[in-house]
């Protein structure tokens, strides 16, 4: 099995023909892409030359989403960087695009345990699949952006089919306790419609 703390190796061969190193096979862009939304790095490297490629061909991938609809920058994201290369902000602007990147995948990560922590319906049978729903959803309205922070790992609270040695009594009466709680609020509520 590959190590996934390392790199991919994607070598470019000189028909431009790409080859994944830990497969052995040939692959596409969309693999490329399939790879980094797995959270996989992944570095390009023409054979011939030993060039790093990995920045153009992230670009390429970024290019054809943008063309496909798929669009994540707006037009004056586009501007804006389009002006830095002729600027002095060439310096400071990957830094600050790193940093806002940093802060957006924190944010996602800390809303998506927030969600999950401490809420007594989590407990509830169905929970599990509706957090993985919204999980799903935060990827989408992000980009798919990784660094989830491991929110995908089961744990305590994460609904793991493993057994963490705690008898079925307790959870029972956990969801007997909401069941009897959700009871009563719809009995409020039925009231103020009243």
């Amino acid at each position: 099995m590959a190590d996934a703390t390392k790199p991919l190796l994607i070598k470019r061969y000189a028909s431009r023909r790409l080859y994944n190193t830990e497969t052995s096979d040939y692959v596409t862009l969309e693999d490329i892409a399939g790879f980094i939304r797995a959270g996989r790095e992944v570095q390009i490297i023409d054979l011939k030359s030993g060039d790093d490629l990995t920045r153009q061909y992230l670009l390429q991938i970024v290019a054809e989403h943008e063309s496909r609809g798929e669009s994540v920058l707006p037009i004056n994201v586009l501007t804006d960087l389009v002006r830095s290369y002729t600027t002095q902000a060439t310096s400071v602007v990957p830094e600050f695009l790193a940093a806002s990147f940093e802060m957006l995948r924190d944010g996602q990560s800390k809303m998506l345990e927030n969600m999950t922590k401490a809420n007594p319906l989590t407990a509830m049978p169905g929970m599990e699949a509706m957090r993985a729903q919204q999980e799903a959803f935060m990827k989408a309205m992000t980009g798919g952006l990784g660094g989830l922070g491991g929110l995908g790992s089961t744990g305590p609270g994460r609904g793991g089919d493993e057994d963490d040695g705690a008898t079925d009594t307790p959870a029972g009466d956990d969801l007997d306790t909401i069941r009897k709680q959700l009871a009563e609020l719809q009995d409020k509520l039925s009231k103020l419609d009243k």
